[in-house]
């Protein structure tokens, strides 16, 4: 009985011990410069801002790369072999810490990298995705941003300049836990708003140019959540779109400047920023696992007036103040 107890005792005092590891901070010292691992899904204009903000982030945060951090960018270029592959480097050569841009991304590094803070650049829905316990506790030794957008913002937008519609497309990746997440969520907030909404879902870039084309035929409008398969073939989705003057609300501006017609977006960058400055507090010590999910609000707004004209949609005047004042202006 003695030597049970005594090895129940060694258990528990062994995953105590591997618990306590797996929360350890990053301890940074004069004589280790910390090493972080950025993993990102593709090359892509909102990607690659939120790149570009961590590592202002980290700059306006004290750590300059080059000097008292060291940075490892990888880009999988939308392979998934490629995030395993990359996601093992990091493993391998023990880096502090690292961050996924977009979804895949985070969850490969999850799977691959132990032990180690990882922190999240601007994934939409953490939970969903199994990345975290909660957005207010995180636990697993993750936090970071969501780049969950301002639906309800972006709801209200879409019936001021499309007060007669009666049926609004919503294109995403089956695939994506994010996107599928938002899709649900959004169908919810039109529902209470009274609209009608038809959901078209893809499993690849292959799918979309047929499944646009089947859904333009049967909507007013069209809403893109964040999805970043739509996002690398967006220009196909617009040739589809333009063809029946179906306009297209897309979650990110710069998808407006590539031939949406507007909408209220997050700004990319700033959400970088805000996950550099997330990655900042871990190095100098804080347990990422406590850390609650930082979020954006609010959006600026985006319109596209050279769209509107072509598709020969109004824009009300009060809107394009608006963006002039406080967002931008596409012509």
């Amino acid at each position: 009985m003695k030597r049970l107890y005594s090895a129940i005792i060694l258990l528990c005092l062994i995953l105590a011990f591997g618990y306590y590891k797996e929360q350890q901070p990053v301890k940074i010292s004069r004589d280790h410069i910390p090493e972080v691992g950025i993993l990102q899904l593709t090359e892509h204009p909102a990607l690659d801002a939120i790149h570009h903000g961590i590592i202002q982030g980290l700059k306006e945060s004290g750590f300059q790369p080059g000097k008292n951090i060291k940075i490892d960018f990888q880009n999988a270029e939308n392979d998934q072999s490629n995030l395993k592959t990359m996601s093992t480097k990091f493993a391998n050569e023990n880096v502090d810490l690292s961050i996924g841009i977009a979804t895949p991304s985070a969850q490969v590094l999850a799977n691959t990298v132990k032990n180690r803070p990882l922190v999240l650049g601007a994934i939409t829905d953490p939970k969903s995705a199994g990345l975290v316990d909660s957005n207010q506790k995180p636990g697993r030794n993750t936090t970071g941003v969501s780049d969950l957008p301002p639906m309800k913002q972006q709801i209200d937008l879409i019936k001021q300049i499309m007060p007669h519609m009666k049926t609004l497309g919503v294109i995403y990746t089956s695939s994506d836990d994010s996107a599928t997440s938002q899709y649900q969520r959004f169908t919810q907030l039109c529902k209470q708003e009274g609209i009608r909404v038809k959901g078209y879902s893809i499993a690849n870039t292959n799918d979309l140019n047929q499944v646009a084309t089947q859904m333009v035929q049967n909507v007013d409008a069209v809403y893109v959540p964040n999805d970043n398969t739509v996002a690398s073939a967006i220009q196909t989705l617009v040739a589809v779109a333009n063809e029946r003057n179906v306009p297209i609300f897309p979650t990110a501006s710069n998808v407006v400047k590539n031939g949406g017609l507007a909408t209220y977006g997050l700004n990319q960058f700033k959400l970088g920023v805000e996950t550099g400055k997330v990655t900042a507090q871990i190095l100098k010590g804080k347990n990422a696992s406590n850390m609650p999910i930082q979020t954006l609000n609010r959006g600026d707004l985006a319109i596209n007036l050279n769209q509107a004209k072509k598709l020969g949609i109004h824009i009300p005047q009060s809107l394009i103040q608006k963006a002039e004042k406080q967002g931008v202006i596409y012509k």
